[in-house]
């Protein structure tokens, strides 16, 4: 059975303000719907491990996102997610990003997850992201020393969503202008509507309306 890893963020809040933040749940649960209707298996983890907060889990008219929410696997495993100190990174066929402002506070920064990343993806697995997800791709730097996303076409949240969606001001830092700073080429659309890049074994997707699409693909590509 083939096996995806999932980080996630610790971070409760968006950037420094009190406001609820972490993982956005629907990233997360379109995905994981997808993986499960594949039989594809999956493990939640973080950088301290424990309970993963999620927001975005009252959008009205997401049936998906309300039925995995009461998925009693993916329950238990929000609520246990696995320190990145205890993963064996050959277990995995994929690693899956989801979004969340969160993890501009944690996974764009950290040096654990990324070095995992950087030598699964060079064994020869996949890696995805949606949203903010590639925010952890930032800090992934291969054997050779370049960055992971160095010859890639990669998207994410856009600044133009950031403004729609009130966020601008707040958070840590702008992903776009980061992942385009750092990639071959950052491409996107307009703001809400789905966007996929696959290049190579590297996917991502710009925002919520993209992740079932990730979710396919990366599917796709452990069919492979």
């Amino acid at each position: 059975m083939k096996k995806v890893l999932i980080p996630v963020t610790n971070h409760a809040t968006l950037g420094e303000t009190d406001q609820a933040n972490g993982t956005y749940a629907p990233e997360l649960t379109h995905v994981v719907h997808v993986l499960k209707a594949q039989g594809i298996a999956f493990d939640l983890a973080s950088p301290s491990g424990g309970q993963a907060p999620l927001y975005g889990t009252d959008t009205e008219g997401d049936e998906v996102n309300q039925q995995m929410l009461a998925d009693t696997e993916l329950q238990a495993k929000v609520a246990n997610t696995l320190s990145v100190s205890e993963l064996d990174i050959s277990d995995y066929d994929a690693i899956f990003y989801p979004g969340g402002f969160g993890l501009l506070s944690d996974l764009a920064t950290d040096s654990q997850f990324a070095e995992l990343a950087a030598t699964h993806y060079e064994a020869g697995g996949v890696i995805a992201a949606v949203c903010h997800g590639p925010a952890a791709l930032l800090p992934i730097t291969l054997s050779n020393g370049e960055a992971l996303i160095a010859d890639k076409s990669v998207t994410c949240f856009t600044r133009e969503e950031e403004i729609d969606f009130g966020t601008i001001n707040d958070i840590p830092f702008l992903l776009e202008e980061a992942i385009a700073r750092k990639a071959a080429q950052y491409r996107k659309v307009q703001p809400w509507q789905e966007l996929v890049i696959e290049d190579a074994r590297l996917i991502t997707g710009q925002n919520p309306a993209s992740a079932h699409a990730v979710g396919v693909a990366l599917a796709k590509h452990l069919a492979q």
